[in-house]
């Protein structure tokens, strides 16, 4: 795995803990979010006309993806109204690229070096450990574990079907507009149905976080995607989850979050995991 290629996807991991930051940081979070995704949908369909079609072979996995991406969404709801985000998103995060490595082999026939392994564990243990620190803050409830673990496999699936279907396609930067379109639809479906009357007033007041939360969400995906085509998914799925080293880094700097010692040592771990994995 390239320098350029590893510093893309830091920069894309940047960028996903910027715009989950705007989303946290104003009003209604689940409006918040479904705000960024039809955004960041709209944006991918002007973009649409102007990009060569992915190529048919992987349409079978935009279409599988797009379905995944909507129980995703349902089981994200389902976790944090049965829990705290602060137990439910680290669970989910940290766990799936585990799932990945570990598929990816007899699935797409990836081998990773005991080196990359060890990149990925160490990403992985920093994010579970932000999980067991947010538990002995909290009242942990056993229904968001099991929710959030759940939805690491689903976050897991669509990171091979992504991966695997980008290759396909011949054509990243349409594969992830389609991604995106697929996945803004139904959310925005849905939300119209069952907030009736609250979506548009929400995003005329909001007009700010739709764009910087559009852009950031697409370009994070898009440039993970991007790499996925360049280098292991599972090295990629990894790297990503280094966001949440940005993520807390933003809380403290901007968000005016305290920041504990053992948060801290749990970061240390997935800068460790992303050193090392820079010079596997």
């Amino acid at each position: 795995m390239s320098g350029t290629v590893i510093l893309i996807v830091l920069f894309a991991a940047f960028m996903h803990a910027s715009w989950n930051a705007v989303v946290k940081s104003e009003g209604d979070k689940f409006l918040n979010t479904v705000v960024v995704v039809t955004s960041a949908g709209l944006i991918a369909a002007i973009c649409l006309p102007f990009l060569p079609p992915p190529a048919r072979e992987s349409w079978p996995f935009l279409a599988a993806s797009g379905v995944a991406q909507v129980i995703y969404l349902i089981l994200v709801a389902a976790a944090y109204r049965s829990g705290d985000m602060s137990q439910a998103y680290p669970i989910m995060r940290g766990t799936a690229p585990l799932i990945v490595a570990i598929a990816s082999g007899p699935l797409i026939g990836e081998v990773l070096s005991v080196q990359k392994w060890a990149g990925i564990a160490l990403i992985c243990g920093g994010v579970l450990a932000l999980a067991l620190e947010a538990r002995r803050r909290a009242s942990a409830n056993r229904a968001a574990t099991m929710f959030a673990l759940v939805n690491a496999f689903v976050i897991a699936t669509y990171t091979l079907i992504d991966g695997i279907g980008v290759r396909h396609s011949g054509a990243p930067a349409s594969y992830t507009m389609w991604v995106f379109v697929l996945n803004a639809v139904p959310l925005f479906l849905w939300t119209v149905v069952m907030r009736r009357g609250e979506l548009w007033p929400h995003f005329t007041r909001r007009i700010r976080l739709a764009t910087i939360g559009g852009v950031g969400t697409l370009g994070s995906y898009g440039l993970a995607l991007w790499a996925m085509t360049m280098a292991p998914v599972a090295t990629v799925a990894a790297l990503r989850e280094t966001s949440i080293l940005f993520a807390v880094a933003i809380s403290a700097l901007v968000l005016h979050e305290r920041v504990g010692p053992k948060r801290i040592a749990a970061v240390a771990l997935i800068a460790a995991g992303a050193a090392v994995m820079r010079l596997a």
